[in-house]
């Protein structure tokens, strides 16, 4: 008896922790290794970054044109929320620069088509979260600012009134609960369907193990993204032609922390 439940235990399978656990030194070397790619690959990445600021400009300045400022804010709020299937390409290009491949826009920009089906189903879920965000903030904006300003000034006049208070706090707690579970599903996803060629599924459940298994160092690189982002904002929209790479090629060091490799 003694003999078959030895035989048994060695032959089952011995089950590998997917994730690691990781340090609050090693977050903060995430950054640093995101500058030296950066840094690395200035010419693409800062073009990369320069792309999505303009698109920015332009949906901002149509916003303010057309009379919905109370807009924008929602639409910075929701960047953050589809901001890591945008950063794709930075995650493939330090990919490329860990195995010292050439730097070339062509596969750099198609780097989803080996895994099309799964980056088109995470491209749905990610446009999910902005229309959901959209259209909360949306309800909250007509709920808590019934006189609805209608440009910058008015918006700022009544901020500090009851209603605009009501309109902050009820964004806050709303847009924190649907960015914390973005978050929490998104922390290692795209560069692991990126590497593993994996679905979105089976990356947002690494995702979920690693922030479940580093609550402390997860919560430090939540506020780092936001400070980096936050950083950009505040230098005007041209502070995020920096900033996003930086933080798009973080997030892919990021990824191989917290990510056992698979056995080759």
């Amino acid at each position: 008896m003694a003999v078959t439940d030895t035989a048994s235990s060695q032959a089952a399978p011995v089950r590998q922790e997917k994730v690691r656990a990781v340090t609050m030194a090693q977050v903060l070397g995430w950054v640093a290794a995101g500058w030296r790619d950066m840094r690395a690959a200035a010419r693409l990445s800062l073009l990369y970054g320069a792309t999505f600021v303009a698109a920015g400009l332009l949906l901002t300045g149509g916003l303010a044109l057309a009379g919905m400022e109370y807009l924008i804010t929602p639409l910075v709020e929701g960047f953050m929320l589809v901001a890591p299937l945008l950063a794709l390409g930075l995650y493939e290009i330090s990919r490329r620069l860990e195995r010292g491949e050439p730097l070339e826009w062509r596969p750099i920009l198609l780097c989803w088509r080996p895994n099309r089906f799964h980056m088109m189903t995470a491209g749905l879920i990610y446009m999910l979260y902005l229309m959901i965000w959209a259209r909360l903030a949306v309800i909250i904006f007509a709920v808590c600012l019934p006189n609805q300003p209608t440009d910058w000034r008015s918006l700022l006049d009544v901020l500090p009134t009851l209603d605009g208070i009501a309109f902050i706090v009820t964004s806050t707690i709303f847009g924190g609960a649907l960015a914390t579970l973005a978050f929490a599903t998104n922390v290692v996803t795209l560069p692991a369907m990126l590497d593993r060629r994996t679905d979105f599924f089976a990356g947002a459940a690494l995702s979920v193990m690693a922030v479940a298994r580093n609550p402390g160092p997860m919560l430090l690189w939540a506020a780092l993204l936001a400070g980096i982002t936050g950083l950009g904002l505040a230098l005007g929209l041209v502070g995020l032609v920096i900033a996003l790479p930086v933080a798009g090629h973080a997030s892919w060091h990021a990824y191989r922390d917290l990510v056992v490799p698979e056995l080759s």
